[in-house]
């Protein structure tokens, strides 16, 4: 898609940007997030959505294309509530935590409101039609352009973003785990021809009612991460085990040595290089 007509990739210079970890995560509510994206789909501009916590901070050190797709982001939003006590340990403080799932279930209402069409590709088959069948209960004006499940090889991505392209969706969810959502909207986006992008790992699962998510005590505590280490603790303790302590050693270094800005352009490795290579969550 062309620039003139239908992507915006410089990030708005007006809005506050806090330098955190080498990125320029955007100061944002969830109110001015919206505003944006109305804005965005209304004038078919493009408004990728890149949000931000503990794990993809930690992974994104050795991950350079991990990086660059966070680089590439029109918004990059802290969806972890740990990076906003980052933000305001190291001075540079954020309004407040935007969680990927809440602004997902916002901006499908806004969808409902406006009869604008959503893509939904990821999860598995059996959680994407449980998802496709609450979405068309709880949003009966939305119009479901298309949909794919998020198991599929490499070979196969080109053709699922040309059918993406042709489906002409004013929205476009991804719910598949990180950095594959990434990689995925860094290698195809240009091509994709929707205006608002945003990946959102697994709240397919929540939304379909497979997996629970924490309740709204345990979540301002910011002890959400917990809450579903409680649910899958063989799969997830190491995980997080290794994640929260790489996050906090990360969070103390960089209150005396900051992280130089990455560009996209710029250096491919860091002032600091972490080691390892945690999922994200």
């Amino acid at each position: 898609m062309s620039h003139d007509s239908t992507t915006d990739h410089s990030r708005d210079t007006h809005s506050a940007r806090q330098p955190l970890f080498g990125l320029e995560i955007d100061a944002l509510t969830m109110g001015e997030v919206l505003d944006r994206a109305q804005h965005g789909t209304e004038e078919h501009l493009r408004f990728l959505i890149g949000v931000v916590n503990a794990a993809k901070i930690v992974k994104m050190r050795t991950d350079t294309q991990l990086r660059s797709s966070l680089l590439e982001a029109d918004v990059l939003l802290a969806d972890g509530q740990s990076v906003v006590w980052a933000s305001r340990i190291l001075g540079h403080p954020l309004p407040e935590r935007i969680a990927g799932i809440d602004l997902f279930e916002r901006l499908l209402e806004a969808a409902n409101r406006e009869r604008r069409s959503v893509y939904f590709l990821g999860a598995r088959r059996e959680v994407l039609d449980q998802l496709l069948e609450r979405v068309r209960m709880r949003y009966p004006r939305l119009i479901v352009a298309g949909s794919r499940d998020g198991y599929f090889a490499d070979s196969e991505a080109a053709g699922i973003a040309a059918t993406i392209a042709h489906s002409r969706a004013d929205m476009l969810f991804l719910g598949i785990s990180s950095p594959k959502k990434e990689n995925f909207l860094a290698r195809y986006g240009a091509e994709l021809n929707v205006p608002l992008l945003h990946g959102v790992g697994g709240s397919f699962d929540v939304l379909a009612g497979v997996t629970r998510r924490a309740p709204e005590r345990w979540q301002r505590l910011g002890f959400e991460w917990a809450y579903r280490l409680l649910q899958e603790p063989g799969r997830l303790w190491n995980r997080y085990l290794f994640t929260n302590t790489a996050f906090i050693a990360l969070t103390l270094r960089e209150r005396i040595h900051p992280t130089t800005t990455y560009t996209v352009n710029g250096p491919t490795t860091a002032q600091r290089t972490e080691t390892g290579d945690p999922e994200d969550g």
